[in-house]
């Protein structure tokens, strides 16, 4: 059974490879205003290769003996520009991206064509942003055109299973997980206004030995250092492995003697300007991991717990650390609540929510450059916009999207 489960791997890695070697076709994404459906609203992405990169149904989950069903994991992404005028949102279940302007609060754009998008990143200049399919095994990158609605500008084949994606400040690489053939693919982009940069992303290095990894992947604001969620059993055997990767030329290192382990049913993370702190969800004992990293040695873990109104199974799947590292925010799903904690003494509260505008928030959780707003995502593709300084939701932006579907 092992050895099958082996060669499968290989096979979706191998077939991750190819895919990105050879060439395809430019899909356009459809972007229609909410206010004037067309009949071409809900029409998909041109037809779509056929090739072993792409799938047209979720071959892949884990078998849940207490259901009796294979199940798919299920997320949502959000991803707010630069310049903080717009927020880019989707839940795996949506099939659609939509577009929010967080000035006015209104839904300004659709994009349809996807089937389980699962992780959007803005480019740093702001230009584009990717988003990747598990289905489809896609990564896209879309852009706006001249007229303003929004086109794929490029497609990158990695694979049905690709999930969570990080990009380098000089937008020069791509690091995407691929939680069914448990890899991370390191990818090179163009970089902006580089003449020795590749004319197209082309594929660097598949590093394998991961145990499910999903949406969890950050590389550190030195860029030197890679962390990837293994979500593993969803239990006990949670942890995040370590790839230096501050060579770029080079491929990536497993750094084995700083992986952190004791994670319990891991999800979203981030890290310390310093570079000397992570903070991890673990949604199965709901607290926060607080990590003291170590340069070339074993981390050390501090567990922080997610109390803020006494409720147990709060779920808490975001671990957001504010820009000025005053405060990290943690979104929880079993409770609907934002839990605000203080780093440094581990005080916790759930944020005022009076008129209800929080809706199962999960790892989906931005803050402003100032540290002044944040943004979480809801469960209905609904923003609730937060007073940092005040610990409070004062406002939904967008309009709901309830789930009516599962994959």
């Amino acid at each position: 059974m092992k050895s099958a489960k082996n060669t499968r791997r290989m096979l979706l890695v191998t077939t991750a490879l190819a895919a990105l070697a050879l060439p395809v076709s430019l899909a356009s994404a459809n972007a229609d205003s909410p206010k004037k459906p067309k009949k071409s609203t809900n029409a998909l992405h041109n037809p779509i290769p056929k090739f072993g990169a792409y799938n047209d149904s979720p071959l892949f989950g884990r078998y849940d003996a207490k259901e009796g069903k294979r199940v798919v994991p299920e997320n949502n992404s959000m991803s707010v520009s630069p310049d903080e005028k717009i927020a880019v949102v989707t839940r795996s279940t949506a099939k659609f991206l939509v577009v929010i302007d967080l000035v006015n609060g209104k839904e300004i754009a659709q994009i349809h064509g996807y089937a389980n998008p699962r992780d959007i990143q803005f480019a740093a200049n702001g230009d584009s942003f990717t988003v990747s399919d598990s289905t489809l095994g896609v990564v896209d990158r879309i852009g706006k055109t001249e007229s303003g609605g929004y086109q794929v500008k490029e497609r990158m084949p990695l694979g049905a299973g690709v999930f969570g994606t990080a990009q380098s400040d000089d937008g020069k690489r791509l690091f995407a997980n691929n939680f069914a053939a448990d890899t991370v693919t390191v990818v090179a982009q163009p970089g902006p206004s580089d003449p020795s940069a590749p004319p197209a992303s082309s594929p660097k290095d598949i590093v394998t030995g991961f145990d499910q990894p999903r949406q969890g992947v950050k590389l550190a604001p030195s860029q030197k250092k890679l962390y990837v969620t293994n979500y593993a059993d969803g239990k006990t055997k949670g942890s995040i492995k370590v790839l230096d990767v501050a060579d770029p030329n080079m491929a990536p290192k497993m750094l084995t003697k700083e992986e952190i382990t004791g994670l319990n049913g891991v999800r979203g993370l981030s890290i310390s300007q310093d570079n000397e702190h992570l903070y991890a969800a673990n949604s199965a004992d709901d607290t926060i991991a607080k990590v003291t990293l170590v340069d070339g040695g074993k981390p050390t873990v501090e567990t922080l717990k997610v109390d803020g109104d006494g409720v147990p199974n709060k779920k808490p799947y975001g671990a957001v650390i504010s820009p000025d590292e005053t405060v990290l925010f943690t979104g929880n799903e079993g409770d609907s609540t934002v839990t605000a904690i203080n780093p440094e003494t581990g005080a916790a509260a759930d944020l005022l929510d009076k008129d209800r505008y929080l809706n199962k928030p999960r790892q989906a959780i931005a803050f402003s450059a100032n540290s002044a707003t944040a943004w979480a995502l809801n469960a209905d593709l609904t923003i609730a916009k937060i007073d940092v300084a005040a610990r409070s939701v004062t406002e939904k932006l967008g309009k709901s999207h309830p789930a009516t579907t599962t994959p």
